[in-house]
């Protein structure tokens, strides 16, 4: 983690990711693609994600979260920052000519050697089926339905651990402490992703909010009735509503949102404990 000394008050408590470890080259051009902004509106320009909008301009990079089991040998060209992840990527290249991006774990180092097959070595960046891989390794990049592609312990820092296996699925405690079933048969990079300071990073100011998309938030409190249930009043007002609401009136705050009919319940064998 990198800090600045205080030559502005918005310098005083910035932080950023140490970046040393990054490649200083430009992002491979094949693999770029321009995606459309829409500040949060739906097709028919009503906004449904508040509090989004602005940010500076940037190209989404192609990640492969695939990673098709060819067994052929990929060479790792770069390490490089992406606008649209908290994680690096890192550029390879196959045997058989052919670049692509992926995830790129921590400790992953430019020239280094990955390969995916079902079975392989346990070396950081490569890709086997969950079966073969060993009680206590730490892994990213993972499937949920093989063939479907990396879903799960995507973003900077995450991974999860392998903790059994058992008549067909591998068990696996995800970051949130939470124990879910995975069939074994799926996919997993091994290692943690990388970047892993990233969630002690302190924004500094509002400007660099702004420059990633991310317009003001204005306080319930702070608007008229019309507007917010905890709106109007004199000054500072309680809540004045029994359970706490969303600027549409709907009941949050410890209500459960999750489908009780979802076809995946049955494979989470231990709910993430509660925050107190």
């Amino acid at each position: 983690m990198k800090s600045y000394r205080p030559t502005t008050p918005s310098r005083r408590h910035l932080t950023t990711p140490d970046y040393s470890g990054i490649s200083q080259v430009a992002p491979f051009r094949p693999l770029l693609r321009r995606l459309p902004t829409n500040s949060g509106r739906n097709n028919s320009g009503i906004i449904t994600t508040r509090h989004q909008g602005g940010g500076n301009k940037k190209m989404y990079r192609l990640v492969d979260f695939m990673q098709t089991p060819t067994n052929i040998p990929g060479r790792v060209l770069t390490i490089e920052y992406d606008p649209y992840r908290t994680a690096f990527i890192a550029l390879i290249s196959y045997r058989d000519g052919r670049k692509a991006y992926i995830l790129a774990p921590d400790k992953l180092l430019v020239g280094a050697t990955i390969v995916a097959a079902p079975t392989t070595s346990y070396t950081i960046g490569n890709r086997m089926q969950l079966k073969h891989i060993p009680v206590g390794q730490s892994i990213h990049n993972i499937e949920i339905r093989p063939g479907s592609g990396g879903k799960l312990a995507r973003s900077a820092g995450t991974y999860a651990e392998v903790v059994a296996h058992d008549g067909g699925y591998t068990d696996l405690k995800m970051s949130s402490k939470e124990i879910r079933r995975i069939p074994w048969d799926c996919y997993a990079s091994l290692g943690q992703v990388s970047n892993i300071e990233w969630n002690l990073v302190n924004i500094g100011k509002a400007g660099r909010s702004r420059g990633l998309g991310i317009r003001p938030t204005v306080r319930g409190t702070a608007m008229n009735p019309v507007d917010h249930p905890y709106g109007g009043g004199e000054g500072k007002q309680p809540r004045g509503t029994k359970r706490p609401k969303t600027i549409y009136g709907k009941v949050t705050g410890g209500r459960k949102t999750r489908n009780r009919k979802k076809w995946s319940n049955k494979l989470i064998l231990q709910r993430r404990p509660k925050i107190r």
